[in-house]
């Protein structure tokens, strides 16, 4: 094997290893999210002002990260 076909194979499976990583990432950050959304639906009036605002910031952050992990993705698959 040749070192480029060496190199290539490295840097697939190293790409998917990454891909795999950053879907695993993405998954927990939706995963996250979800439960906020479920907890503020869940409690509702019991939570005060503050942990419904605390909440809905926590929700957006978790899918912020979920949408850049995605992302890094599709830019690595499209390098």
């Amino acid at each position: 094997m040749s070192k480029d076909t060496a190199d290539k194979v490295v840097g697939a499976i190293k790409r998917g290893l990454d891909d795999a990583k950053d879907a695993l990432h993405e998954g927990k950050h939706r995963t996250a999210a979800e439960g906020e959304r479920g907890r503020r639906e869940l409690l509702g009036d019991e939570m005060t002002l503050g942990e419904k605002a605390g909440s809905v910031v926590n929700e957006a952050k978790n899918r912020t990260q979920a949408e850049i992990d995605a992302a890094k993705r599709k830019l690595r698959d499209h390098t």
